[in-house]
């Protein structure tokens, strides 16, 4: 029978929580997720929680077995997480990692003070000796007192705009072994290629590639991507890039991973420099990725003798 005309059907209700068992890794503490609120008081879990737990387990996959043969080589492990916002990723990794290995430490760094603060109150509430957390940007914590020397592993989860470079060149001043990135915005790159657009259109067709915003930004975002993992490369870093989860999860969605070898890509220098040369962005950001004005590569020559 046809709904009489003018009456709406209902639409059935979607429950903010969902059933079913939770996605937990095995000895997962419980408490620690309600305390961060990806739980509720009562142990449930809605969409948007379970969309951030996948994102850190999924991150956490590829950042384990970096934590494990570093520990086989008998370092005590230093693990700065920039961005940190709520420490998500930085507690949950503790649980999950730290705690089996017995050994290492967590800088959580973020700039929002009563987050901080927070973080240091629930690190102390469940007993996580070996976490600390600083009220720093990324670029200050390069030179902060209060970080070693040496760092092990840097992560940066959805650091937004120029943040991920901030945390590339904190991991390699502080000599890191390995780099875990997750870019967010990037808006940088696309305002520089919007400023001479005119010039750049008149001097190739290339330049189309950028004409309209949108595309300025999404193209902007894949270079400046393209030249990170070139100026690791260059700075003596095996460089892997992955998809951190399904599209249908995050749009900010490319991971980077970077290990140091030791072993400098000359030639990655020299596209990097390429690339920048064809899009006319030398100037502008040449010194962002270890570029002089003349196109030698000093800063990272000054890397090298650190490593």
């Amino acid at each position: 029978m046809r709904p009489k005309a003018g009456r709406a059907r209902a639409v059935p209700a979607v429950p903010d929580m969902l059933a079913g068992p939770l996605p937990l890794r095995p000895g997962q503490s419980v408490e620690l997720l309600k305390e961060l609120h990806i739980l509720t008081p009562e142990g449930r879990l809605n969409q948007d929680s379970r969309r951030k737990l996948k994102q850190v387990h999924h991150l956490i996959q590829f950042i384990e077995p970096l934590l494990a043969e570093l520990a086989a080589e008998g370092a005590g492990l230093t693990l700065a997480d920039h961005g940190a916002g709520k420490s998500y990723l930085g507690f949950i990794l503790y649980d999950l990692c730290f705690k089996a290995l017995g050994q290492g430490h967590i800088y959580g760094v973020e700039t929002r003070a009563e987050l901080v603060q927070k973080s240091r109150l629930l690190a102390q509430k469940l007993g996580f000796g070996r976490m600390s957390f600083l009220d720093l940007s990324v670029a200050d914590a390069t030179v902060a007192d209060g970080l070693p020397a040496h760092i092990d592993v840097v992560t940066a989860l959805h650091a937004c705009d120029t943040a991920t470079d901030d945390a590339i060149a904190f991991g390699l001043h502080k000599n890191a072994r390995a780099m875990v990135l997750v870019p967010c915005c990037q808006a940088e790159m696309a305002a520089c290629l919007r400023r001479d657009k005119a010039l750049q259109l008149a001097r190739t067709a290339l330049a189309e590639l950028w004409r309209h915003p949108l595309h300025a930004r999404e193209f902007g975002g894949h270079v400046t991507n393209v030249l990170r993992c070139l100026y690791l490369q260059a700075s003596g870093y095996q460089v892997t890039v992955t998809e951190l989860v399904g599209w249908e999860d995050s749009l900010k969605n490319e991971l980077i991973i970077a290990r140091h070898t030791g072993q400098k890509k000359h030639g990655a220098a020299q596209r990097l420099r390429a690339i920048l040369s064809a899009l006319g962005l030398e100037e502008a950001l040449g010194a962002r990725f270890g570029l002089d004005a003349s196109g030698t590569r000093q800063a990272l020559a000054a890397q090298g003798a650190a490593h």
